[in-house]
C-alpha cells in the first residue's frame, strides 16, 4: 500500500495542475504590452522618465493584472478562438495599455525601496539539481496585551546566526510590517544545493522580531525538506509553511498559559 505525506500528496497534485497546461492569455497580453510601453519609454530623453528597471515592469505588470479579467485556455483551439473574437480582444488590449501607462506612473512615484533599480534581470538559481527547495514561510506578529496585530516594525529570518538569504531581491529579509497586511510577514530562502534528489534534510530557523517598548521576540523552528532535481523558481500557494501566531510583550510581561 502506498502512503503519501502531505507534502507529497500536495507536490503530486500540483505536478497533475502542471500537465495539463492551463493558460492565462491575457497574462501574456499584460506582459507584452508593459514590456513595449517601457521599451519605449526607456530610449525617450526626457530627465524625468519613470524607473525602467525589471522590477518596475513587474510591479506594474502586477498592478494591470489585478484589475483586468483572466481569459485561460487549455487548447491551441482556446487560443484560436480568442484570437479570432478581434472586436472583444482589441478592447481588452486597448484597457491593457490604459492600465499599463497608469501602473506605470503610480509604480514610479512608490518604487521599491530594498531593490537595487537597474536594468538588468534579477539571478535566480539554475534551475537544474538537484535542490532542496525550501518552502515559503508565512506567520503573523501581534501586540499580546491588545492583540493588535503589529505594524511599521521589522521581522528578520535568521538561519544560524546570520540573515537567511532570499530567492530575489522582491522578498525582503529583515520585512517591515504595514498595517494593511494585518501583522503578517513572508520570506522564501533560496534554494540549496544537495547531493541528490530525495536526500532529505531538516533546515533550522529562527524568526525575530524587534519593537520600541516590548521585549525582543525569536521563535526557532526547522522545515524538514526532501530534495528534487529542479529549482521551484515560481512562487505556489502549495509550498507554504505557516508558523504559528507570534506575540510581543512589554517588558516582564508573559502570555498566560
Amino acid at each position: 500500500m502506498n502512503r503519501y505525506t502531505i507534502d507529497e500528496k500536495r507536490h503530486k497534485t500540483a505536478e497533475v495542475w502542471r500537465a495539463m497546461e492551463i493558460h492565462n492569455i491575457t497574462e501574456d497580453i499584460v506582459l507584452r504590452t508593459v514590456n513595449d510601453i517601457f521599451d519605449a519609454a526607456e530610449k525617450e530623453a526626457s530627465a524625468d522618465k519613470p524607473c525602467t528597471c525589471f522590477q518596475c515592469r513587474l510591479d506594474t505588470a502586477c498592478y494591470v493584472l489585478n484589475r483586468t479579467s483572466p481569459r485561460y485556455v487549455v487548447s491551441s483551439r482556446g487560443v484560436a478562438r480568442a484570437e479570432s473574437e478581434t472586436i472583444e480582444r482589441q478592447q481588452a488590449e486597448a484597457d491593457v495599455i490604459s492600465l499599463a501607462y497608469e501602473g506605470m506612473q503610480r509604480i514610479a512615484k512608490s518604487k521599491r525601496p530594498h531593490f537595487d533599480h537597474d536594468s538588468s534581470l534579477r539571478e535566480k538559481p539554475a534551475a537544474e539539481g538537484p535542490w532542496f527547495n525550501i518552502p515559503t514561510i508565512i506567520g503573523r506578529v501581534f501586540n499580546g496585551g491588545n492583540f493588535e496585530p503589529m505594524s511599521e516594525i521589522e521581522v528578520s529570518l535568521l538561519r544560524g546566526s546570520s540573515t537567511a538569504e532570499m530567492i530575489d531581491a522582491n522578498w525582503q529579509n529583515p520585512y517591515r510590517l504595514v498595517a494593511n497586511t494585518a501583522g503578517t510577514f513572508s520570506f522564501w530562502p533560496k534554494p540549496e544545493a544537495a547531493g541528490g534528489v530525495g536526500e532529505t534534510r531538516k533546515f533550522d530557523f529562527a524568526v525575530v522580531a524587534r519593537a520600541p517598548g516590548f521585549e525582543e521576540l525569536r521563535h526557532f523552528f526547522e522545515i524538514p525538506v526532501a530534495s528534487e532535481a529542479v529549482a521551484a523558481l515560481s512562487f505556489s500557494m502549495q509550498r507554504t509553511f505557516k508558523l504559528p501566531d507570534l506575540y510581543l510583550f512589554p517588558p516582564g510581561e508573559e502570555e498566560d498559559d
